[in-house]
C-alpha cells in the first residue's frame, strides 16, 4: 500500500538496515502580509535505507525555526504507539474477515492472508480498519520506521517546543472513527492493490517528485471519497488552522508532515495560500 508511507505515521512499526541514499525533498517557505514566516517540509513516515535528507536549505529552515509542528510527537515511542494501537483496534465478536469483503475478492483476500501468515479468523477480537492496517504492515516492502525523517525532524528540535497535530490517539482514532462500511473499503482496497505494482514513492520522494506523489493521492485508498474526506483532506483542513495560527503568532513553525499533505490542490500549501499566505516553493 504505496501511500501509507506518506500519509498515516503513527502504526508502522518494522526492522533492517542499509547505507544512507541522498535526497532533494520539497520544502516550501511561508510568509504572511506581516512578515510572519514558517516552512513547509515534506516528509516520508518510513524507508528501506537510511536518507541524507538535510540539504543546506533543510538545514537553514529547520535551524532558524522557532517551533517544530509534527503529526506524532512521540512517533518513535513504539510501545507506546502499539499500545495505542491495541487499545482502539480492540474489538470483541467480529466475523471472520472473508465475511467482512465482497465474496469476489475473498481469495485474493486468502493469498494475501497466506503470504502474510496470518489466517482469517485472527481478526475475531479486532476492528476492520485495524486488520487491514496489520496486513499492509505485514505485507511490507521493506521500509523502516527507524528511517523515517519525522523522527529525525524532531531529533533536531534541539529544546524547542516540538508541537504535535495529531498525536497517535488522534491519528488512528481518525480509523477507528469510520463507518464500518468505510473500514470495510478499507481493506478491500488493501486487498485489491495487494498484488498491482507500486510506484517507488521513496524514489519520488527524495527527488521532491511532487507531481507523481500528488498522482498517488488520487489512487488507492484515497481514491475513496469517505476514506479521502478522513484521512486527507479533512485532516489537512484541521492542520491548515492550527499552523496559520502558529505562523500568525510569530513562533516560525518547521511543518514536517507526510509529502502526501503537501500535495495538489487540497495539500497544505494550496490551503495556506487560499488563508492569504504568500507560498513559495525553495526546494
Amino acid at each position: 500500500m504505496r501511500c501509507w508511507v506518506l500519509i498515516v505515521s503513527a502504526f508502522l512499526l518494522l526492522g533492517c538496515a542499509s547505507q544512507p541514499q541522498p535526497a532533494d525533498p520539497a520544502l516550501w517557505h511561508v510568509e504572511s502580509a506581516n512578515g510572519q514566516e514558517g516552512w513547509l517540509f515534506g516528509t516520508i513516515h518510513s524507508a528501506p535505507r537510511p536518507i541524507e535528507w538535510e540539504t543546506p536549505s533543510v538545514r537553514a529552515a529547520l535551524a532558524d525555526a522557532g517551533t517544530i509542528m509534527v503529526e506524532v510527537a512521540n512517533i518513535a515511542d513504539e510501545a507506546a504507539v502499539g499500545a495505542t494501537f491495541a487499545r482502539l483496534a480492540k474489538s470483541e465478536g467480529q466475523p471472520p474477515l472473508s465475511q467482512r469483503i465482497a465474496p469476489a475478492e475473498r481469495p485474493a483476500l486468502a493469498a494475501l492472508l497466506k503470504r502474510t501468515g496470518f489466517h482469517d479468523g485472527d481478526f475475531a477480537a479486532v476492528d476492520t480498519w485495524a486488520a487491514a492496517l496489520t496486513i499492509v504492515r505485514q505485507d511490507n516492502d521493506g521500509s523502516d520506521p527507524r528511517y523515517g525523517v519525522d523522527r529525525a525532524v524532531i531529533a533536531r528540535a534541539n529544546g524547542r517546543p516540538v508541537v504535535e497535530l495529531e498525536g497517535a490517539a488522534r491519528q488512528l482514532g481518525i480509523f477507528d472513527a469510520l463507518p464500518e462500511k468505510e473500514q470495510r473499503n478499507l481493506l478491500d482496497v488493501v486487498v485489491k492493490e495487494a498484488d498491482k505494482p507500486d510506484l517507488d514513492l521513496p524514489a519520488a520522494w527524495r527527488k521532491g517528485d511532487m507531481k507523481a506523489i500528488e498522482q498517488e493521492t488520487r489512487t488507492g485508498l484515497l481514491a475513496d471519497p469517505g476514506l479521502r474526506a478522513a484521512l486527507f483532506t479533512g485532516r489537512n483542513l484541521r492542520w491548515t488552522a492550527r499552523i496559520a495560527s502558529t505562523l500568525r503568532a510569530g513562533k516560525k513553525p518547521f511543518v514536517a508532515v507526510g509529502a502526501a499533505h503537501m500535495a495538489g490542490p487540497d495539500g497544505l500549501p494550496a490551503m495556506l495560500e487560499q488563508q492569504g499566505f504568500k507560498v513559495t516553493r525553495i526546494e
